[in-house]
């Protein structure tokens, strides 16, 4: 067996704390054209974590045996000679922000609070947002910030790649990529583009985020978002630009098609910062949202376009209806494991707290889980956690388990299953 082989078995009979990523279709690596001559670490197997939630902090822990992984959520990187638990989550930049400024040194990455309960590192690698392609020197300017329970302190990094700084043999606390203040005002960055959207009466309303990637903004604009989901938005990740961008520059948003884009430019905002937004109106539903950032230099920074079926649910809704026939020949098809492994987001996205609560009690009536796990999953108060927590169980516990849930599911709300076009594969409940 090889290498990777070994990997994915060792960590399937472990209980499943990672999961592998088995396609690039699930994983996008990044990519920046203008540092694309800039070396990289060496390639990492990218796996998927478990989640949970304590007080309300969302948890990631994985477990691997010996060598290089990727963290599918946070991009940590880590190298590891023997089995290893790690756990982490991230963390709140603002109690730190001005003891930084007073310091003369800024975010460049996100801070995560790191836990070994197992074994120990040989490397970690710290994800970073600084684009090196066109001013290698920043290198110089990056530390390493420990917050620690009695303060504050830098360390060296050892090596800065594209995208990571790497150390070696680190003791853990909360740690993370900065850089001098100085150096970092007309910066080149890397950049992640979110999209929040909903459909009103035929009219798209939709708010545009530009964010730095690996970095605190993602988590402070989806808490400003937070509240939206529930009234019909859904959050779209769009594609990246294809190379950096300057701090602090300020880009227009064009749509050919839109009736009102308020403000009509947006600014790439400092990692302390949470990222301003253009809200953007359509009046015709019915076509492919086509989207630009223009810079002061009237180039084109950012081009992607979201197309119709990716946001009119509607047309989902109509296209499987589970009815005494059974599903249409729309439906998701294969086992029970890869349909739900499919919809994993969009079910986390849209089941209801009260379905999901009724879930837990049949799954439990038909030993589906048990008692324990019934009680874990029942006091997260958070929707969308406990509804991963849900899911991620079934894809732990197997193929049939799956295949009840999805039967317990269409007894519950048929209209969800429907959405999801999922359909059992004939295990009787």
């Amino acid at each position: 067996m090889d290498t990777v082989g070994q990997r994915k078995t060792f960590l399937r009979d472990h209980g499943g704390e990672s999961c592998i990523k088995s396609g690039p279709e699930k994983w996008i690596p990044q990519s920046c054209k203008t540092c694309d001559h800039v070396e990289d670490s060496t390639h990492r197997l990218q796996i998927e974590p478990l989640t949970s939630t304590v007080q309300g902090v969302t948890m990631f822990r994985h477990r691997t045996p010996k060598g290089s992984y990727e963290c599918t959520v946070s991009g940590l990187r880590w190298l590891c000679e023997r089995d290893v638990i790690l756990k982490y989550h991230f963390r709140n930049w603002e109690p730190y922000s001005q003891l930084l400024k007073d310091m003369q040194y800024t975010q460049g990455g996100p801070l995560l609070d790191i836990t070994m309960e197992l074994g120990e590192l040989e490397e970690v690698h710290l994800p970073h947002f600084v684009c090196l392609g066109t001013n290698p020197s920043l290198r110089n300017e990056m530390k390493i910030l420990h917050v620690e329970e009695h303060g504050v302190s830098f360390g060296k990094v050892h090596e800065v790649t594209r995208f990571h700084a790497k150390i070696l043999h680190p003791k853990f606390s909360s740690a993370s990529v900065v850089l001098k203040y100085i150096a970092c005002w007309n910066v080149d960055v890397h950049c992640d583009v979110i999209l929040y959207l909903a459909v009103k009466r035929s009219t798209v309303i939709s708010r545009l985020y530009l964010l730095l990637r690996n970095s605190s903004q993602k988590e402070a604009v989806q808490e400003r978002e937070k509240g939206q989901l529930s009234q019909g938005y859904s959050e779209f990740l769009l594609s990246s630009p294809n190379g950096s961008l300057k701090l602090n520059n300020w880009f227009a948003l064009k749509n050919p098609l839109s009736t009102s884009v308020n403000p009509e430019k947006i600014q790439l905002l400092p990692a302390d910062t949470t990222p301003s937004c253009c809200k953007m109106i359509m009046g015709n539903t019915g076509v492919d949202i086509e989207m630009e950032l223009i810079g002061d230099d009237e180039r084109i920074a950012w081009r992607d376009m979201l197309r119709t079926d990716e946001y009119i649910t509607e047309t989902h809704s109509t296209s499987a209806v589970l009815g005494a026939g059974g599903p249409t020949e729309s439906s998701l098809t294969g086992s029970a494991e890869q349909q739900l492994r499919s919809v994993r987001t969009e079910f986390v996205k849209r089941v209801s707290g009260p379905v999901l609560n009724e879930l837990l009690d049949v799954l439990l009536q038909h030993t589906v889980i048990n008692q324990e796990e019934m009680e874990s999953v029942k006091v997260i108060a958070e929707r969308t956690e406990k509804a991963r927590d849900i899911i991620d169980m079934m894809l732990r516990k197997g193929n049939e388990s799956c295949s009840r849930m999805i039967n317990l599911l269409g007894e519950l709300d048929q209209c969800l299953c429907s959405l999801l076009q999922i359909n059992s594969v004939g295990v009787p409940t």
